[in-house]
C-alpha cells in the first residue's frame, strides 16, 4: 500500500510559479511510475504530467508543456511538480498518483492523493 499526500497548492498571479510537492509513505516508489492530474471545478480530471520509475522519460500534456516540470527524487520519496507562467485556465485541484510499473503510464494508476488546489488569478 502507497499513501500519497500533496502539499504546496495555493493563490498565485497569473505568471506566477508554484511547486507542488506529493510525498509518498508506506513504500519506495523506486519502482513506481507516477502523475499528476488535475480536476476544475464542473469539468473531468484530465492528465497533466507523468515520469516512469526511474525518472528518465517523462509526458506532458500538450496545455502545459514548457511551462511545467516533473520530476521525481527516489531517495525521498517524493514526486515534484514544477508550474511556471501558470495562467487562469491552470486553476484546478491537483492530484498525484502512482503504480508499480516499470513503464511510463497516463492512466490505470492504484493509488491517489487527496489533492491541493491551485488557483490562478488573472
Amino acid at each position: 500500500q502507497v499513501q500519497l499526500v500533496e502539499s504546496g497548492g495555493g493563490l498565485v498571479q497569473a505568471g506566477g510559479s508554484l511547486r507542488l510537492s506529493c510525498a509518498t509513505s508506506g513504500r519506495t516508489i523506486n519502482n513506481y511510475a507516477m502523475a499528476w492530474f488535475r480536476q476544475a471545478p464542473g469539468k473531468e480530471r484530465e492528465f497533466v504530467a507523468a515520469i516512469n520509475y526511474n525518472a528518465g522519460r517523462t509526458h506532458y500534456a500538450d496545455s502545459v508543456k514548457g511551462r511545467f516540470t516533473i520530476s521525481k527524487d527516489n531517495a525521498k520519496n517524493t514526486m515534484y511538480l514544477q508550474m511556471n507562467t501558470l495562467k487562469p485556465e491552470d486553476t484546478a485541484a491537483y492530484y498525484c498518483a502512482a503504480k508499480g510499473t516499470n513503464v511510463i503510464i497516463i492512466r490505470g494508476f492504484d493509488y491517489w492523493g487527496q489533492g491541493t488546489q491551485v488557483t490562478v488569478s488573472s
